[in-house]
Parts: C-alpha cells; structure tokens; sequence
C-alpha cells in the first residue's frame, strides 16, 4: 500500500513496504521513548519481521513508523507509533493513522486495539475510545 499527498514544496508519502523501512532511525527513536526503552536493533528488527508495518515519508526520508499486529480478521493491536519531533505538528501523525485505519489488508478486522499515555486526541479522531469493558482485560508481563 502506498498513499501520497503532495504540495508545491514537499511530497508526503505512506508505504508498507519493508524494504523502505529505515531500521537504525527506527530504533534510535525507539530506545529513548517510555514506551520501548532500550530496545536494541536485534529487537526492532524482529518485531518489525513479526509485523504489518507503515513508514511514513517526506521527500523520500523517513520521519514516522508505525506497525500492527493483527489476524486480518478479528483483532489488530497498534503499536510503536511515532513521528519524529521535528515533524511533529504538522499533520503528519494524522496521515500516518488515516492510511492504517484504510488499509485494504486491514479492512475486515472487527477489534482494533492501543496504549498511549499522550496521545488520545490523535486516536479519537479515528474512532478510538477508553476500553469499554476494562476489567475483562487482562495482561503478563515478563521483566
């Protein structure tokens, strides 16, 4: 999949394209976010494996990424979310989102799923709300 939007000035576009995938800015934005701390390379290379991932771009250089783990059918859970900070602001975190929540792959699925500590405006505008049941939810986490 790939959408673009242009104007005058810069060409924005959004491909699930792994081989466009820049992994070294991936993790280096990774190990210093709350969420992914000290995620190594080896690590950001295998989730992305294990993924349907989104690289958004902006005159061909990447500035965000995002991935989904999903079935296609039931359930898909968005993560590692980001645009870098110097981009940030502009619109592009909404474009990003738009062209995963579009995503003819992704289409069918009836569950969509995410965490965020600071992001909730982003979310709601496409459709996201709290859990509605959360005490049917649970979790394990391994340190």
């Amino acid at each position: 999949m790939i959408c673009s939007a242009s104007s005058p000035y810069r060409l924005v576009s959004v491909s699930t394209d792994k081989n466009k995938l820049d992994v070294a800015f991936i993790q280096q934005f990774l190990k210093d976010i709350y969420w992914a701390a000290g995620r190594t390379m080896e690590e950001v290379q295998i989730t992305i494996d294990n993924s349907f991932c989104f690289g958004i771009y902006l005159n061909e250089k990447q500035i965000g990424f995002a991935r989904v783990i999903t079935d296609y059918v039931v359930f898909a859970y968005l993560m590692d979310v980001f645009i870098s900070e110097e981009h940030r602001g502009k619109g592009y975190s909404s474009i990003l989102i738009n062209s995963i929540m579009t995503e003819p792959k992704l289409k069918e699925v009836k569950i969509w799923r995410l965490a965020t500590s600071d992001a909730h405006f982003l979310y709601e505008k496409f459709g996201f709300t709290a859990l509605g049941n959360p005490e049917k939810m649970m979790e394990k986490k391994v340190t």
